[in-house]
Protein backbone atom coordinates (compact mmCIF):
# COMPACT_ATOMS: atom_id res chain seq x y z
CA UNK A 1 0.00 0.00 0.00
CA UNK A 2 1.47 3.69 -0.71
CA UNK A 3 2.89 5.74 2.18
CA UNK A 4 0.44 8.63 1.93
CA UNK A 5 1.70 9.93 5.43
CA UNK A 6 4.63 12.69 5.09
CA UNK A 7 7.70 11.93 6.58
CA UNK A 8 6.50 14.25 9.58
CA UNK A 9 3.06 13.04 10.23
CA UNK A 10 4.62 9.54 10.48
CA UNK A 11 7.24 10.12 13.72
CA UNK A 12 4.69 11.80 15.14
CA UNK A 13 1.89 9.20 15.41
CA UNK A 14 4.35 7.20 15.96
CA UNK A 15 5.66 9.28 19.40
CA UNK A 16 2.21 9.71 20.69
CA UNK A 17 1.07 6.24 20.13
CA UNK A 18 3.87 5.17 22.44
CA UNK A 19 3.94 7.78 24.94
CA UNK A 20 0.02 7.82 25.60
CA UNK A 21 -0.82 3.96 25.18
CA UNK A 22 2.71 2.83 26.57
CA UNK A 23 3.57 5.58 28.66
CA UNK A 24 0.20 6.67 30.03
CA UNK A 25 0.89 10.24 29.16
CA UNK A 26 -2.72 12.40 28.41
CA UNK A 27 -2.90 15.70 25.84
CA UNK A 28 -3.05 18.73 27.64
CA UNK A 29 -5.09 21.10 26.02
CA UNK A 30 -2.90 24.43 25.70
CA UNK A 31 -3.81 27.94 24.02
CA UNK A 32 -1.61 29.38 21.79
CA UNK A 33 1.05 26.35 21.47
CA UNK A 34 0.50 25.69 17.28
CA UNK A 35 1.95 22.88 15.84
CA UNK A 36 2.79 21.25 18.87
CA UNK A 37 1.39 18.79 21.38
CA UNK A 38 1.53 18.38 25.11
CA UNK A 39 1.20 15.38 26.92
CA UNK A 40 1.77 14.90 30.17
CA UNK A 41 2.32 11.89 32.77
CA UNK A 42 2.83 13.54 36.36
CA UNK A 43 4.28 10.38 37.94
CA UNK A 44 7.18 10.28 35.40
CA UNK A 45 10.91 11.28 35.12
CA UNK A 46 9.85 13.63 32.22
CA UNK A 47 6.39 14.95 33.59
CA UNK A 48 5.72 17.07 30.38
CA UNK A 49 6.60 15.69 26.51
CA UNK A 50 6.22 17.90 23.88
CA UNK A 51 6.63 16.97 20.29
CA UNK A 52 6.74 19.86 17.94
CA UNK A 53 6.50 19.43 14.27
CA UNK A 54 6.36 23.08 13.64
CA UNK A 55 9.64 24.08 11.47
CA UNK A 56 12.55 25.89 13.44
CA UNK A 57 14.79 27.34 11.34
CA UNK A 58 17.53 29.61 13.36
CA UNK A 59 19.14 29.48 17.18
CA UNK A 60 17.39 32.65 17.79
CA UNK A 61 13.85 30.72 17.18
CA UNK A 62 14.27 28.20 19.05
CA UNK A 63 15.41 30.10 21.91
CA UNK A 64 12.18 31.83 21.79
CA UNK A 65 10.20 28.63 21.58
CA UNK A 66 12.37 27.06 24.87
CA UNK A 67 11.27 30.56 26.05
CA UNK A 68 7.77 30.22 25.77
CA UNK A 69 7.98 26.78 27.08
CA UNK A 70 8.91 28.11 30.58
CA UNK A 71 6.57 29.97 30.89
CA UNK A 72 3.62 27.41 30.01
CA UNK A 73 5.34 24.78 32.37
CA UNK A 74 5.35 27.54 35.20
CA UNK A 75 1.69 27.94 34.91
CA UNK A 76 1.46 23.94 35.09
CA UNK A 77 3.64 23.59 38.18
CA UNK A 78 1.00 26.47 39.79
CA UNK A 79 -1.80 24.65 38.51
CA UNK A 80 -0.26 20.81 39.78
CA UNK A 81 1.25 22.21 42.52
CA UNK A 82 4.81 20.76 40.61
CA UNK A 83 8.05 22.15 42.65
CA UNK A 84 9.95 20.68 39.35
CA UNK A 85 9.00 19.67 36.21
CA UNK A 86 11.30 17.97 33.82
CA UNK A 87 10.22 18.79 30.09
CA UNK A 88 10.85 16.86 27.03
CA UNK A 89 10.75 18.63 24.07
CA UNK A 90 11.23 16.39 20.66
CA UNK A 91 11.58 18.38 17.27
CA UNK A 92 10.57 17.32 14.18
CA UNK A 93 11.65 19.60 12.06
CA UNK A 94 15.30 21.99 12.63
CA UNK A 95 16.96 23.63 10.48
CA UNK A 96 20.45 23.52 10.16
CA UNK A 97 21.05 27.07 11.58
CA UNK A 98 19.30 25.35 14.71
CA UNK A 99 21.51 23.78 17.22
CA UNK A 100 20.28 21.83 19.77
CA UNK A 101 23.87 21.35 21.05
CA UNK A 102 23.83 25.28 22.14
CA UNK A 103 20.82 25.05 23.86
CA UNK A 104 21.53 25.31 28.05
CA UNK A 105 18.55 22.72 28.86
CA UNK A 106 19.93 19.62 27.21
CA UNK A 107 16.36 17.86 26.90
CA UNK A 108 16.01 18.16 23.79
CA UNK A 109 16.00 16.10 20.59
CA UNK A 110 15.71 16.45 16.91
CA UNK A 111 14.15 13.07 15.32
CA UNK A 112 14.17 13.09 11.23
CA UNK A 113 12.93 9.23 11.98
CA UNK A 114 12.93 6.86 15.17
CA UNK A 115 16.15 6.05 13.83
CA UNK A 116 17.67 8.97 15.53
CA UNK A 117 16.92 7.85 18.96
CA UNK A 118 20.15 6.38 18.68
CA UNK A 119 22.01 9.59 19.02
CA UNK A 120 20.19 10.39 22.41
CA UNK A 121 21.34 7.91 25.26
CA UNK A 122 19.35 9.95 27.88
CA UNK A 123 16.22 9.25 26.07
CA UNK A 124 16.82 5.61 26.32
CA UNK A 125 17.72 5.99 30.02
CA UNK A 126 14.13 7.32 30.28
CA UNK A 127 12.32 5.06 28.36
CA UNK A 128 14.31 1.77 27.33
CA UNK A 129 11.75 -0.06 25.07
CA UNK A 130 11.10 3.66 22.72
CA UNK A 131 13.25 2.61 20.35
CA UNK A 132 11.52 -1.06 19.70
CA UNK A 133 7.97 0.57 20.08
CA UNK A 134 8.63 2.95 17.36
CA UNK A 135 8.55 0.63 15.09
CA UNK A 136 5.76 -0.69 12.96
CA UNK A 137 4.83 -2.87 9.86
CA UNK A 138 2.08 -1.04 9.14
CA UNK A 139 2.52 1.58 6.86
CA UNK A 140 0.50 4.73 5.12
CA UNK A 141 -3.52 4.34 5.67
CA UNK A 142 -2.66 1.03 7.75
CA UNK A 143 -0.64 2.81 9.72
CA UNK A 144 -2.35 5.44 10.46
CA UNK A 145 -5.49 3.21 11.16
CA UNK A 146 -3.68 1.02 13.73
CA UNK A 147 -2.67 4.17 15.85
CA UNK A 148 -5.50 6.10 16.37
CA UNK A 149 -7.49 2.80 17.00
CA UNK A 150 -4.98 2.21 19.75
CA UNK A 151 -4.78 5.63 21.60
CA UNK A 152 -8.92 5.73 20.93
CA UNK A 153 -8.71 2.74 22.70
CA UNK A 154 -6.47 3.98 25.72
CA UNK A 155 -8.29 6.98 25.71
CA UNK A 156 -11.92 5.47 26.62
CA UNK A 157 -10.36 3.07 28.89
CA UNK A 158 -8.76 5.93 30.82
CA UNK A 159 -12.39 7.99 30.84
CA UNK A 160 -14.18 4.93 31.86
CA UNK A 161 -11.66 4.96 34.66
CA UNK A 162 -12.39 8.78 35.91
CA UNK A 163 -16.16 8.16 35.24
CA UNK A 164 -15.76 5.23 37.78
CA UNK A 165 -14.42 7.26 40.26
CA UNK A 166 -15.89 10.96 39.78
CA UNK A 167 -19.78 9.49 39.20
CA UNK A 168 -21.95 10.77 41.89
CA UNK A 169 -22.44 7.74 44.01
CA UNK A 170 -25.28 7.65 46.48
CA UNK A 171 -23.52 8.32 50.29
CA UNK A 172 -24.49 5.79 53.10
CA UNK A 173 -21.59 5.61 55.86
CA UNK A 174 -21.96 9.76 56.11
CA UNK A 175 -25.92 9.95 57.27
CA UNK A 176 -24.97 7.14 59.41
CA UNK A 177 -22.50 8.68 61.07
CA UNK A 178 -24.38 12.04 61.00
CA UNK A 179 -27.47 10.04 62.64
CA UNK A 180 -24.81 8.73 65.45
CA UNK A 181 -23.83 12.25 66.32
CA UNK A 182 -26.69 13.39 66.75
CA UNK A 183 -28.20 10.32 68.72
CA UNK A 184 -25.43 10.38 70.76
CA UNK A 185 -26.31 14.01 71.65
CA UNK A 186 -29.89 14.51 71.71
CA UNK A 187 -30.79 10.50 73.65
CA UNK A 188 -28.61 11.80 76.94
CA UNK A 189 -30.05 15.50 76.46
CA UNK A 190 -33.30 13.62 76.75
CA UNK A 191 -32.75 11.01 79.40
CA UNK A 192 -30.88 14.10 81.44
CA UNK A 193 -27.83 11.70 81.66
CA UNK A 194 -25.48 14.19 79.52
CA UNK A 195 -23.31 14.85 81.82
CA UNK A 196 -22.83 11.30 83.01
CA UNK A 197 -22.47 10.48 78.71
CA UNK A 198 -19.45 12.95 78.62
CA UNK A 199 -17.75 11.83 81.87
CA UNK A 200 -17.77 8.69 81.11
CA UNK A 201 -17.05 8.56 77.32
CA UNK A 202 -14.59 11.62 76.47
CA UNK A 203 -11.50 11.64 75.12
CA UNK A 204 -9.45 11.86 78.63
CA UNK A 205 -6.01 11.12 79.07
CA UNK A 206 -5.71 10.38 82.83
CA UNK A 207 -8.66 7.44 82.28
CA UNK A 208 -7.46 6.59 78.87
CA UNK A 209 -3.79 5.51 80.09
CA UNK A 210 -5.18 3.71 83.15
CA UNK A 211 -6.85 1.37 80.88
CA UNK A 212 -10.25 3.03 79.21
CA UNK A 213 -9.16 2.89 75.86
CA UNK A 214 -12.30 2.83 74.47
CA UNK A 215 -12.74 6.92 75.09
CA UNK A 216 -10.00 7.49 72.33
CA UNK A 217 -13.04 6.37 69.47
CA UNK A 218 -16.07 6.96 71.40
CA UNK A 219 -15.33 10.73 72.18
CA UNK A 220 -15.86 11.38 68.57
CA UNK A 221 -19.40 10.86 68.66
CA UNK A 222 -19.63 13.77 71.72
CA UNK A 223 -20.15 17.41 71.31
CA UNK A 224 -20.16 20.18 73.64
CA UNK A 225 -23.43 21.78 72.28
CA UNK A 226 -26.13 22.18 69.81
CA UNK A 227 -23.89 24.50 67.55
CA UNK A 228 -20.76 22.39 67.74
CA UNK A 229 -22.91 19.33 66.55
CA UNK A 230 -24.46 21.35 64.02
CA UNK A 231 -21.11 22.77 62.62
CA UNK A 232 -19.40 19.29 62.91
CA UNK A 233 -22.55 17.40 60.83
CA UNK A 234 -22.21 20.04 58.21
CA UNK A 235 -18.95 19.78 57.41
CA UNK A 236 -19.38 16.37 57.76
CA UNK A 237 -22.02 15.93 54.78
CA UNK A 238 -20.08 18.37 52.58
CA UNK A 239 -16.75 16.78 52.98
CA UNK A 240 -17.57 13.10 53.89
CA UNK A 241 -20.47 12.74 51.28
CA UNK A 242 -17.52 13.41 48.22
CA UNK A 243 -15.01 11.17 49.97
CA UNK A 244 -17.22 8.22 50.50
CA UNK A 245 -17.62 8.60 46.93
CA UNK A 246 -13.95 8.69 45.55
CA UNK A 247 -12.54 6.10 48.11
CA UNK A 248 -15.55 3.96 48.10
CA UNK A 249 -17.58 3.11 51.69
CA UNK A 250 -15.08 0.90 53.14
CA UNK A 251 -11.89 2.61 53.01
CA UNK A 252 -14.11 5.57 53.38
CA UNK A 253 -14.99 4.11 56.87
CA UNK A 254 -11.69 3.31 57.92
CA UNK A 255 -10.16 6.30 57.49
CA UNK A 256 -12.89 8.21 59.31
CA UNK A 257 -12.43 6.22 62.31
CA UNK A 258 -8.19 5.59 61.72
CA UNK A 259 -8.73 9.85 61.78
CA UNK A 260 -10.50 10.38 65.38
CA UNK A 261 -8.42 8.03 66.97
CA UNK A 262 -5.40 9.13 65.99
CA UNK A 263 -6.92 12.57 66.94
CA UNK A 264 -7.54 11.70 70.32
CA UNK A 265 -3.90 10.25 70.53
CA UNK A 266 -2.68 13.42 69.33
CA UNK A 267 -4.99 15.04 71.73
CA UNK A 268 -4.08 13.14 75.21
CA UNK A 269 -0.10 13.68 74.08
CA UNK A 270 -0.07 16.98 73.49
CA UNK A 271 -3.04 18.73 75.75
CA UNK A 272 -1.80 16.46 78.55
CA UNK A 273 -4.91 16.12 80.89
CA UNK A 274 -7.77 18.39 79.33
CA UNK A 275 -10.81 16.40 78.61
CA UNK A 276 -12.01 16.60 74.73
CA UNK A 277 -14.96 15.55 72.39
CA UNK A 278 -15.76 16.36 68.62
CA UNK A 279 -15.66 14.54 65.46
CA UNK A 280 -14.00 17.48 64.19
CA UNK A 281 -10.17 14.93 64.33
CA UNK A 282 -12.11 12.68 61.93
CA UNK A 283 -13.35 15.66 59.83
CA UNK A 284 -9.72 17.20 59.49
CA UNK A 285 -8.60 13.24 58.86
CA UNK A 286 -11.06 13.35 55.57
CA UNK A 287 -9.62 16.44 54.70
CA UNK A 288 -6.39 15.34 54.68
CA UNK A 289 -7.62 12.23 52.44
CA UNK A 290 -8.96 14.21 50.19
CA UNK A 291 -5.88 16.16 49.62
CA UNK A 292 -4.18 13.54 49.07
CA UNK A 293 -6.64 12.03 46.82
CA UNK A 294 -6.52 15.35 44.76
CA UNK A 295 -3.03 15.61 44.68
CA UNK A 296 -3.06 12.04 42.59
CA UNK A 297 -6.10 13.52 41.01
CA UNK A 298 -5.26 16.87 40.37
CA UNK A 299 -6.06 17.18 36.43
CA UNK A 300 -9.48 17.05 37.59
CA UNK A 301 -9.49 18.76 40.96
CA UNK A 302 -6.42 21.10 41.09
CA UNK A 303 -8.48 24.54 41.17
CA UNK A 304 -10.72 22.41 44.39
CA UNK A 305 -7.45 21.88 46.60
CA UNK A 306 -5.61 25.53 45.42
CA UNK A 307 -8.63 27.48 45.93
CA UNK A 308 -11.05 25.59 48.23
CA UNK A 309 -9.22 22.67 50.81
CA UNK A 310 -5.91 24.15 50.88
CA UNK A 311 -7.59 27.51 52.57
CA UNK A 312 -9.88 25.62 54.43
CA UNK A 313 -7.30 23.39 56.13
CA UNK A 314 -4.99 26.43 57.18
CA UNK A 315 -7.56 29.45 57.96
CA UNK A 316 -9.62 26.13 60.65
CA UNK A 317 -5.87 25.85 61.95
CA UNK A 318 -5.26 28.94 62.72
CA UNK A 319 -8.21 29.66 64.11
CA UNK A 320 -7.82 26.67 66.37
CA UNK A 321 -4.21 28.47 67.76
CA UNK A 322 -6.16 31.64 68.50
CA UNK A 323 -9.75 30.72 69.82
CA UNK A 324 -9.79 29.28 73.05
CA UNK A 325 -11.45 25.72 73.64
CA UNK A 326 -10.27 24.37 70.39
CA UNK A 327 -8.18 21.11 70.53
CA UNK A 328 -6.29 22.11 67.97
CA UNK A 329 -3.49 18.90 68.24
CA UNK A 330 -6.70 16.47 67.79
CA UNK A 331 -7.35 18.75 64.50
CA UNK A 332 -3.57 17.77 63.17
CA UNK A 333 -3.52 14.41 64.37
CA UNK A 334 -6.71 13.82 62.54
CA UNK A 335 -5.41 15.27 59.45
CA UNK A 336 -2.30 12.93 59.47
CA UNK A 337 -4.37 10.42 60.13
CA UNK A 338 -6.18 10.68 57.04
CA UNK A 339 -3.07 11.22 54.48
CA UNK A 340 -1.14 8.22 56.70
CA UNK A 341 -4.77 5.75 56.44
CA UNK A 342 -4.69 7.08 52.29
CA UNK A 343 -1.33 6.30 51.55
CA UNK A 344 -1.71 3.01 52.84
CA UNK A 345 -5.43 1.88 51.43
CA UNK A 346 -4.01 3.59 48.38
CA UNK A 347 -6.34 5.51 45.61
CA UNK A 348 -7.69 4.02 42.74
CA UNK A 349 -6.25 3.66 39.56
CA UNK A 350 -3.03 5.31 40.72
CA UNK A 351 -1.46 3.86 44.19
CA UNK A 352 1.00 0.96 43.03
CA UNK A 353 1.42 -1.60 45.60
CA UNK A 354 4.76 -0.49 46.38
CA UNK A 355 3.31 3.03 47.51
CA UNK A 356 0.57 0.77 49.61
CA UNK A 357 2.95 -1.29 51.34
CA UNK A 358 5.14 1.93 52.41
CA UNK A 359 2.48 3.16 53.68
CA UNK A 360 1.29 0.91 55.81
CA UNK A 361 4.77 0.50 57.41
CA UNK A 362 5.07 4.10 58.31
CA UNK A 363 1.15 3.96 59.32
CA UNK A 364 2.17 1.23 61.99
CA UNK A 365 5.32 2.90 63.00
CA UNK A 366 3.43 6.11 63.46
CA UNK A 367 0.84 4.63 65.35
CA UNK A 368 3.09 2.57 67.61
CA UNK A 369 4.82 5.80 68.13
CA UNK A 370 1.59 7.61 69.09
CA UNK A 371 0.58 5.21 71.16
CA UNK A 372 3.82 4.74 73.42
CA UNK A 373 3.74 8.71 73.43
CA UNK A 374 0.35 9.14 74.41
CA UNK A 375 -0.07 6.28 76.58
CA UNK A 376 3.23 4.45 77.98
CA UNK A 377 5.94 7.63 78.11
CA UNK A 378 3.04 9.14 80.58
CA UNK A 379 2.47 5.99 82.49
CA UNK A 380 6.92 5.04 83.27
CA UNK A 381 6.46 9.13 84.21
CA UNK A 382 4.51 8.08 86.71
Amino acid sequence: MEDTLNRKDRIVMKLLHYFITEQNYSPIILQGAEDEIWLENLDKEYKIVRIVSNYIHNDEQLNFDLFKTGRIVKRIKRKTFSFHMNVLSIYTDLGDNAHLDKVQNNDCMFLYDEKDIKNYSFIEKAFPDIKNKLKFTEKGLQLFVKITNDINTKNKKEAEKAEDVFKPKKPIITPILIALNFLCYFLPLLLGEYDYIINQFCVYGPLIRAGEYYRLLTGIFLHGSLLHLLFNCYALYIIGSQMESFMGKTKYLIIYLFSGLMGSLFSITLNANVASIGASGAIFGLMGSMLYFGYYYRVYLGNVLKSQLIPLIVVNLVLGFIVTGVDNFAHIGGLIGGILMTIALGVKYKSTNFEKINGWIVLALFTLFMIYMGIFAFLYKS
